[in-house]
């Protein structure tokens, strides 16, 4: 009997630790909280340092952090750069770097390492070496399964080499993103002294990875389905064992998506991403106790949505001027209704407390943006604390410049913020008037001109009917003028035979004329 019993324990025993494994209630579950728990709880959280600040939840993480996505500004800060192990959120890098550097469709063929430098006891959906399977079948995979086997495959897909090689361009696109306290060795998180993160570097990766729409739906499934197929001969099935997922026992309404990792010297981490009323955050804990880690994010996002509020700089500054010329004081410029030469960008945003107003934020200007078409970058902060930026964009030229918009009147007034009256009149159109009135009178000093010195034909007269009309004009001119050389030329002739009658007459004279008779006495001497 007792050797029976003592059967029977030792297999309701194994059954025991398999159902655990199988639903995720790892023995970390089952744990009691260990005496560091108490001591991470402890550690101080930077942003209850700020003045007028919200006062932020007590989380069992030894590093927590919760920012705005769109804006990156710091909500929640506990231990935020302290180097710690990631676990399997490593693979948020990982899947990033593959939609950007493959398409969906692409076949990732498992290779003997990615097979077996899986451990077996570690999270895998048991693939053999030599099999196929889309790089959309491996993300979500890696994703939902956290399958570190796939890991390793898409690395070397990616690589072309070893799934080693695939740590260069982690740490690469790591830092690329803004990462400062990270490096990476594997594409998984497995186990290594050298590979490490911390929950602001994963805050920075998450940005990247959740503004990915692809990605955010991959990672809030709750179950993989793979059919089989000839190079993958098994149903491979597998529910996700993240618990703050749809359905799930710690499950959160307003979740985009979200990644768990877990080892025994990593612990329990989580990095998750949620969305209301359009304020999109993403909360990190790191080195925390299950589940812990679920009540401790869903502690940060409640925070975060009920304390703070986004709002849009371009609608809400009324006090920004460059230079004192209030160019950002009203839709207007010295030319009236035309558009400025900068802007603010209407899409930038900063989070204060709901507690705080707009005019407790302090701004600073930077002119050295490095970007083609920004001119400053303003700067906003809450006693020190950075709470966003908004950039000054050179305003786009529209295709007509000469499409003025229409305003009511030419001139406007309107009060100054200084209380002073400030009339707002419309150069162009002051200046399109006195063009216009110009041009009108040079206009009619040409038409008169004109009319007095042409002389209108008593009929009108077709195209061709001028045309023989000049040819006819033409042709009696030319006529006229033959007949008067020709007057010249018998003129000329008639001149010539008088002449001639006159020498012929003169030369007739002198031959009849007597010889002159020759003195007889002009010898004599008187």
């Amino acid at each position: 009997m007792y050797r029976f019993h003592h059967k029977t324990a030792a297999f309701l025993s194994v059954l025991a630790l398999l159902g655990l494994w199988l639903c995720d209630c790892r023995t970390v579950y089952a744990l009691p909280v260990l005496p560091e728990v108490e001591e991470r709880a402890a550690l101080p959280i930077e942003t209850n340092a700020i003045e007028g600040w919200p006062e932020g939840p007590v989380v069992s993480a030894q590093s927590a952090i919760l920012i705005d996505a769109e804006s990156g500004v710091i909500l929640y800060a506990k231990n935020i750069h302290e180097p710690l192990y990631p676990a399997s959120t490593t693979k948020l890098l990982t899947c990033l770097i593959a939609v950007e550097h493959c398409s969906l469709d692409e076949v990732v063929i498992f290779s003997h390492d990615a097979i077996f430098d899986t451990p077996r006891d570690s999270s895998n959906i048991a693939l053999d070496e030599g099999n196929e399977l889309t790089m959309e079948q491996c993300l979500n995979a890696i994703l939902i399964a956290s399958a570190n086997e796939a890991a390793f495959g898409v690395a070397e897909h990616i690589t072309g080499t070893t799934w080693q090689d695939f740590a260069v361009l982690m740490n690469e696109k790591a830092a690329e993103l803004g990462c400062v306290d990270s490096n990476f060795v594997n594409p998984n998180g497995l186990p290594d002294e050298n590979h490490y993160t911390s929950a602001y570097d994963l805050a920075v990766i998450g940005r990247a990875f959740f503004a990915n729409e692809l990605l955010c739906r991959m990672s809030s499934s709750t179950r993989l389905d793979l059919p089989p197929t000839d190079k993958q001969p098994k149903h491979i099935i597998e529910n996700a064992r993240n618990q703050i997922l749809a359905g799930r026992t710690y499950a959160y309404e307003y979740l985009v998506g979200s990644k768990t990792g877990y080892t025994m010297t990593a612990r329990s981490a989580l990095v998750s991403c949620a969305e209301k009323d359009g304020m999109k955050l993403i909360a990190v804990v790191l080195a925390d106790e299950a589940p812990n880690q679920y009540t401790d994010t869903i502690a940060l996002f409640n925070y975060g949505f009920g304390n703070f509020e986004r709002l849009n700089v371009s609608k809400t500054e009324t006090r920004f001027q460059i230079d004192n010329a209030g160019f950002f004081y009203s839709s207007h410029d010295i030319f009236g209704s035309s558009k400025p030469i900068l802007s603010l960008n209407t899409a930038d945003c900063i989070v204060l407390p709901k507690t705080a107003s707009f005019a407790d934020a302090v701004y600073t200007i930077s002119y050295d943006t490095g970007e083609e078409n920004t001119a400053a970058v303003i700067t906003y902060t809450y006693h020190d604390w950075y709470i966003g930026s908004v950039s000054v964009d050179f305003a786009k030229q529209p295709d007509n410049p000469y499409a003025f918009e229409s305003t009511p009147s030419d001139a406007s007034e309107e009060t100054a913020p200084n209380g002073q009256k400030v009339i707002f009149i419309n150069i162009f159109k002051v200046l399109l008037c006195i063009v216009g009135t110009a041009g009108a009178i040079i206009l009619i000093i040409v038409l008169r001109a004109f009319l007095k010195s042409y002389q209108f034909s008593s009929r009108d007269r077709s195209g061709r009917s001028r045309w023989l009309h000049a040819r006819r004009k033409r042709n009696r001119y030319q006529k006229l003028r033959a007949r008067r050389l020709e007057e010249m030329e018998e003129d000329r002739e008639l001149e010539e035979q008088r002449q001639k009658r006159k020498a012929k007459k003169a030369r007739k004279v002198r031959k009849t004329r007597r010889a002159k008779r020759p003195n007889r006495f002009r010898d004599y001497d008187y």
